[in-house]
């Protein structure tokens, strides 16, 4: 039997709302790894937060579409190296990369530029040299390699390749030393190369007060390439003695000038020419190098991947080159053997292997004292290729597990204390109806936590401080769709209803108004999460997810349970319902109405 007009049946309602509790606890418990806590974000959790201020050689501000491009490839990075619950998005002309977490430090090696190019060795020395030596005048290789494989020695017979540690920090940058900055444009990393003087002896450093730093950063770039690209490093004709004599002078400067410093920043980083010679560091800072302008660009690479050398022990970076980038490397292995081919990466010499002998196929093999890690990261950032842009770690913040733990702690103060002064509130002023109120925020409360878990295990969201914020203000928003129902209900019974039929009125009435109200403010959390970056957004969206669950709590849970209690005698008695006042003022309007029917 259908109840009547206005009237619902309860227990549907709880029923539907049971299911769906029932459903959203099943999927938390016995779904994914079964954890039954949300993931939390850099500031309840810790990790890093990178800002990255784009530098462009010439000082004007970079476009839109090569700021998208940028951020997509630190993207794809982050997801590369398996950093779960990263960020990466524009703020005006930066890149901001937050990475929770013990896996935060990757973030500063993220925006390295990865560009890069192979180059012949002109002459090497060691870093603490002033003289000049050839690139073949080195130790012998030691091994032969087979297909796509090369040694590596250094002039005085040590290793040339990469070391341990520092051939790829172990942060996600293949081109780093020890985490530190490796340039004026990364995000992290330290590159030797990075000691380079920014302008020349006796030059002016003294910015002018008008000059911005975009424009500061190419006056830097422009100095630096102005002895560590100088064209007359390789001299135009090899078969004049005295052209050869220039070139060599030239070199003999440019490597005295440099300094290998892992502390220092490297303007070129990224921004070099390819098309001219190039004074540079390895990795380490044991080494200096004057290279020749770049025969085959970093593009030409079709895939990189890490792999362990079972055969001399170690792990090794694989590429694999395009068909046309293919020919070109054999032809200059071919045409270069018992000379040395040096990758450089971001102006930086990963390493500088001496060729043995022709290497056909497409293949062959980046080698050093790589760790897993290392080898991985340096794979990956080829792999996905080189940003568009160079970039300036501006901010690097990194937020211990311990502060986040406080942050998390008064945050959850701040909400306990709000929920108490609501209850006291609503306790005080509807008496039953206030008691309704609070179950009815536990049970959103409910909800709200098995979809936090939900969300993070499905799609990645984690919770961070701003979203703890939006979910203490949407326990206003919940309050607020309570208040208006029961204060429809007293205008109800002002008019001489009684409570049990006034709650069906009341409903109808309050309904509009909740839904009208929830609209409006899920529509401006909408707008907010679209045009908000970064913590703004995690605000947004709780707010958004709360007005939502919102709504179901109160159809399914609040509505039925007032409705029960307007049945109940002992329940809806003035005295434990708080409605004592407005049910006399309905009295008396009744029978001030029964008076004026009889009166007529």
């Amino acid at each position: 039997m259908a109840p009547p007009a206005g009237q619902i049946r309860p227990g549907r309602y709880f029923a539907f709302f049971v299911v769906i509790v029932a459903a959203l606890y099943s999927l938390v418990f016995f779904t994914g790894d079964g954890n039954a806590a949300p993931k939390l974000g850099i500031d309840l959790k810790g990790g890093t937060r990178v800002t990255l201020t784009a530098r462009t050689p010439d000082g004007s501000e970079p476009s839109r579409e090569q700021l998208q491009q940028a951020r997509q490839i630190i993207e794809n990075r982050v997801n590369g190296i398996g950093v779960s619950g990263a960020e990466v998005v524009l703020d005006g002309s930066n890149v901001v990369i937050t990475v929770p977490g013990d896996q935060g430090e990757q973030a500063k090696t993220l925006g390295q530029t990865a560009k890069l190019g192979f180059r012949q060795v002109i002459a090497a020395v060691p870093a603490g040299q002033a003289g000049m030596q050839q690139p073949d005048a080195g130790a012998d290789a030691g091994t032969t390699p087979g297909e796509g494989q090369e040694s590596e020695k250094k002039p005085g017979g040590e290793d040339s390749g990469t070391s341990g540690g520092d051939g790829a920090s172990g942060d996600g940058d293949s081109g780093t030393s020890g985490g530190e900055d490796a340039s004026g444009d990364q995000g992290g990393g330290g590159s030797p190369a990075g000691g380079v003087p920014a302008q020349q002896p006796g030059g002016d450093d003294d910015k002018g007060d008008g000059q911005t730093l975009q424009e500061e950063a190419a006056e830097e770039i422009r100095k630096a390439k102005e002895w560590r690209q100088n064209p007359a490093l390789v001299p135009a004709d090899p078969t004049d003695p005295a052209a050869m004599q220039l070139a060599q002078q030239a070199q003999q400067e440019a490597l005295s000038r440099l300094t290998c410093d892992a502390r220092g920043l490297d303007p070129l980083a990224g921004n070099d020419d390819p098309k001219l010679p190039l004074v540079a560091c390895d990795q380490d800072g044991t080494e200096k190098y004057v290279l020749s302008p770049v025969f085959l660009q970093g593009t030409a690479i079709d895939d990189a991947s890490s792999v362990y050398n079972t055969q001399e022990g170690g792990w090794v970076v694989n590429l694999s080159f395009t068909r046309q980038g293919a020919d070109t490397w054999a032809d200059f292995t071919t045409q270069n053997i018992g000379q040395r081919a040096a990758f450089v990466l971001d102006t930086e010499v990963v390493s500088a292997p001496t060729i043995n002998q022709a290497i056909a196929g497409g293949d062959t093999q980046i080698t050093g004292q790589f760790t897993q890690a290392e080898a991985k990261n340096l794979a990956d950032v080829l792999k996905y290729g080189s940003l568009p842009l160079s970039f300036e770690s501006s901010d690097a913040t990194t937020v211990s597990a311990t502060l986040g733990l406080a942050t998390l702690e008064a945050g959850l103060i701040a909400g306990a204390v709000g929920l108490a002064l609501v209850f006291v509130y609503c306790l005080f002023y509807y008496r039953i109806l206030g008691v309704l109120t609070i179950l009815s925020l536990a049970l959103s409360a409910l909800i709200v936590y098995a979809v936090l878990v939900l969300l993070g295990r499905w799609i990645g969201y984690t919770l961070d401080i701003a979203g703890v914020v939006g979910f203490i203000v949407s326990v206003g928003v919940t309050a607020d769709s309570f208040v208006v129902y029961f204060e429809r209900l007293k205008d109800e019974m002002r008019e001489g209803r009684t409570f049990r039929s006034a709650v069906p009125r009341g409903w109808e009435k309050a309904r509009r108004t909740i839904l009208a109200s929830d609209a409006v403010m899920f529509l401006a959390a909408a707008v907010l999460y679209v045009l908000a970056v970064g913590e703004v957004k995690g605000f947004a969206f709780t707010l958004g997810l709360s007005t939502v669950l919102d709504l179901i709590v109160v159809f399914l849970v609040t509505h039925p349970l007032v409705a029960m209690v307007s049945r109940s005698k002992k329940l809806s008695s003035p005295k434990l319902s708080g409605l004592g006042a407005v049910q006399r003022i309905g009295e008396g309007r009744r029978a001030a109405v029964r008076t004026a029917v009889k009166e007529a």
